[in-house]
C-alpha cells in the first residue's frame, strides 16, 4: 500500500546532525518550511515523527517547539498538541495595536546606539526589497530592514517580542503581499523613517513608524474583510 504524503515529507534531511546542534538545526529547518509554506496552517507537529525524521531523541525536538511556539509560528491545541499557527489571526487590528507599542519603544532605545555601518546594512536592504520580485524574499528582507533598526535596543526580551511579531507578518506577506500592493508604498515609508533614523530624530522616527504600521494594519484589514466578503458570497 503506498504511504499518503504528508507536509513533513517536504522536508530533507541530509546525514546525521550532531547532537550539540540539533536543537538550532531542527528549529531553523522547521522555520523555514512554516514560513515558505511547505507546512501550511494546522499541521500537526508530533515530537516522534519529527525525532524519526531527523534521527534524533524527542529531546531538542521538543526544546525546538518550545522556541518555534514562543515565535508565534506554532500553538498548542488541546488533544493535538503543536500545530503550525494560522498566517494572520482574526486580532490583526490588535496585534498592530501591540507591534506599534512595542516596536516604538524598541527603535527609541536602538537609535542613540545606531553606528553608520547599521545605517548602510539598513539602506542595503531597502535597496535589495526595491529590486526584489520574489514575494518569498520580500518578507524575509522586510523583517530584516526593521530588525536592523531595533537591533540595538539593549533590552533582548523586548527584542523577542518584537521579532515574534515581524515572524507573523513575514509569513502572511509572503503568501499576500501581491494581492495587496504593498510593496511600492513600503518603500517609500522605509526610505523616510531611515532617513530620520540617520539623523537621530528619536521622536519623528517614532511618529513615521507608527504612521507606517498604521497604513499596513489598514490595508491588512481591509484585505482581510475582503476576503470574508468573497467567502460569504461564495456560500450562498
Amino acid at each position: 500500500m503506498t504511504q499518503k504524503p504528508t507536509p513533513l515529507n517536504s522536508i530533507k534531511v541530509s546525514g546525521p546532525i550532531p547532537a550539540h546542534l540539533a536543537r538550532s538545526v531542527i528549529e531553523e529547518t522547521l522555520r523555514n518550511a512554516i514560513l515558505d509554506g511547505r507546512l501550511p496552517c494546522g499541521t500537526a507537529m508530533r515530537q516522534q515523527e519529527l525525532a524519526s525524521l531527523f534521527g534524533v531523541s524527542r529531546m531538542p525536538v521538543r526544546e525546538a517547539l518550545r522556541q518555534l511556539e514562543a515565535q508565534s509560528l506554532l500553538h498548542v491545541v488541546t488533544h493535538k498538541g503543536a500545530v503550525v499557527a494560522p498566517l494572520i489571526e482574526d486580532n490583526s487590528a490588535e496585534t498592530y495595536e501591540l507591534r506599534m507599542l512595542l516596536e516604538s519603544e524598541a527603535l527609541r532605545l536602538s537609535i542613540p546606539l545606531l553606528t553608520d555601518a547599521d545605517i548602510a546594512e539598513a539602506d542595503a536592504l531597502i535597496c535589495a526589497l526595491e529590486q526584489e520580485k520574489d514575494y518569498t524574499e520580500i518578507g524575509r528582507l522586510n523583517r530584516l530592514f526593521h530588525m536592523a533598526l531595533y537591533g540595538k535596543a539593549p533590552n533582548q526580551r523586548l527584542l523577542k517580542l518584537v521579532e515574534h511579531g515581524l515572524n507573523e507578518e513575514e509569513r502572511f506577506l509572503r503568501f499576500n503581499l501581491e494581492a495587496m500592493g504593498l510593496g511600492e508604498t513600503s518603500q517609500e515609508d522605509h526610505r523616510e523613517l531611515l532617513n530620520l533614523v540617520a539623523q537621530k530624530k528619536v521622536g519623528e522616527s517614532i511618529l513615521t513608524l507608527r504612521n507606517h504600521l498604521m497604513r499596513g494594519m489598514e490595508v491588512i484589514t481591509t484585505y482581510l474583510n475582503g476576503l470574508d466578503v468573497a467567502g460569504k458570497k461564495d456560500l450562498q
